[in-house]
C-alpha cells in the first residue's frame, strides 16, 4: 500500500480520501491546493497513489496507469484501511475521480462512504467526444459532486449539459477553466482563484452529507 499524505484536523467529522490523475501524483500543485484548502476549512484530507505512480516515484521512470481492475482494487484497499476513521467521502482528480465514481455505489450501498467528489471528470478521451464514460453516471445513487472547467477538453460545459446524468449528481463549473481549472488570462481570472472556488464548492457539498460543520482549523 502506498504512503499517504494527510492534512487537516483529526477531529474532522468527515475524512476525504482523494486519488490523483493519470499523469501527476498526489503531491501535484493541483492536489496540494485542493487538499490544503479543504484542510483550512476544517476537513481531514488523505491522499494516496495508485501502484503505477508509486513505482514511478521510486524508479524515476514514467509508467502508464495500471489496468482498471488494479486501480479499482487499489482504491478499495485504501477505503478498507480507513474503515475505522468514521464517515468517509471518496474522490479524486480526473482518472482518480472516475475510479472513485465507479466504486461509489458499491461502497455507498454498503454504508461505507457518504459521497463522491470528481475534480475534472474525464467524460471522454481527448479528441474523442463520442466515446463517453457516462454509463454509470446515468444511474448513480451516491450523492456526487463533479467540478468541471467550462472549457475542459474532456468535457466542455456545452457538451456535459446535454448528457443524461443522475439527479444525484451536482455539477459546478469553474469559469473559463481547463481540465485543471486553469483559465485564460483574458478571462480576468487566475488558476488560484478557480482552485479556491473549487475548495469553497467542495466545502459546501461536504457540509450537506455530513449533517454537521467542519472542525475549525488551528
Amino acid at each position: 500500500m502506498s504512503e499517504l499524505l494527510s492534512c487537516g484536523p483529526e477531529t474532522s467529522p468527515i475524512t476525504v480520501l482523494l486519488a490523483h490523475g493519470a499523469g501527476a501524483g498526489m503531491d501535484s500543485p493541483f492536489m496540494q491546493a485542493i487538499a490544503e484548502g479543504l484542510a483550512n476549512q476544517g476537513w481531514r484530507v488523505i491522499r494516496f497513489e495508485f501502484p503505477y505512480m508509486s513505482r514511478r516515484r521510486s524508479s524515476g521512470h514514467r509508467r502508464p496507469p495500471d489496468k482498471p481492475e488494479t486501480l479499482l482494487n487499489s482504491f478499495r484497499n485504501q477505503v478498507n484501511a480507513l474503515s475505522d476513521r468514521g464517515p468517509l467521502v471518496i474522490g479524486g482528480k480526473s482518472m482518480g475521480g472516475r475510479i472513485a465514481s465507479l466504486l461509489a455505489d458499491e461502497l455507498f450501498n454498503d454504508g461505507r462512504i457518504r459521497a463522491c467528489i470528481c475534480l475534472g471528470y474525464p467524460f471522454h478521451p481527448l479528441g474523442q467526444p463520442h466515446k463517453l464514460r457516462t454509463d454509470h453516471l446515468q444511474s448513480m445513487q451516491t450523492p456526487t459532486l463533479i467540478i468541471q472547467g467550462e472549457r475542459d477538453a474532456m468535457g466542455r460545459r456545452d457538451e456535459v449539459e446535454g448528457y443524461p446524468l443522475s439527479d444525484r449528481i451536482d455539477l459546478a463549473w469553474m469559469p473559463d477553466g481547463d481540465h485543471s481549472f486553469h483559465p485564460r488570462k483574458r478571462s480576468g481570472r487566475t488558476e488560484s482563484m478557480n482552485w479556491e472556488l473549487a475548495v469553497d464548492v467542495v466545502d459546501g457539498f461536504l457540509s450537506r452529507p455530513a449533517g454537521c460543520t467542519p472542525t475549525a482549523p488551528g
